[in-house]
């Protein structure tokens, strides 16, 4: 089994998601024997944003990582992702990440009843840290816009760990952290089959 674990934070040691993405990483790998773990770093390696010379191929390096990237999502069984809430939405290293995985014939397709996902069969868990509090409310572009896209390329299996107000202040950060850690699930055999 394969497990992409992508980060997408600009804090670095201080990023809430950092530290809940790899304890969700930490909590598979104690589950599952000999899970193959991908790591990768969107704020320390940018992924470039898609333009007209991307999508030429006119830079070699830039295409064959691109072709890197869309071959990791589509190798992964598991994706973990850790997401900030950055102008209550996704941070745009991120979304560069999905402009590179969103791949026309490779994870979705159109056909004449509408779009197919083609990258049915996986997992993805959504660390999330959000500095106000979010959830059900029309400020959150983060976890609905996630899930769309997610959905668009066939994934319904998609889970989000979720650290709230941690910018509210010291004690609120601390209790957000620990009841995020708290919601992180222990696959499961039977979840794993899935």
């Amino acid at each position: 089994m394969k497990l992409l674990h992508i980060d997408s934070s600009a804090l670095g040691a201080n990023s809430v998601t950092r530290e809940l993405s790899a304890a969700v990483v930490a909590r598979w790998q104690d589950a599952v024997p000999g899970l193959a773990v991908e790591y990768r770093d969107l704020d320390a390696e940018p992924i470039p944003h898609l333009t007209g010379r991307s999508l030429a191929k006119a830079d070699p390096a830039e295409a064959a990582d691109a072709e890197r990237t869309i071959q990791q999502f589509l190798d992964a069984d598991v994706i973990v992702i850790g997401s900030p809430m950055y102008n209550f939405g996704i941070s745009s290293t991120l979304k560069a990440w999905i402009d590179r995985v969103a791949v026309a014939g490779r994870s979705f397709r159109y056909t004449e009843t509408g779009p197919e996902g083609l990258a049915k069969g996986k997992r993805v868990i959504v660390a999330s840290g959000r500095g106000g509090i979010h959830t059900d409310a029309p400020s959150d572009f983060q976890e609905p816009y996630l899930r769309q896209v997610l959905g668009f390329l066939g994934i319904d299996e998609v889970e989000f760990v979720r650290a709230e107000g941690v910018a509210y202040s010291p004690q609120h950060r601390s209790d957000a952290l620990a009841g995020a850690h708290a919601s992180i699930r222990t696959p499961t055999p039977l979840r794993l089959a899935a």
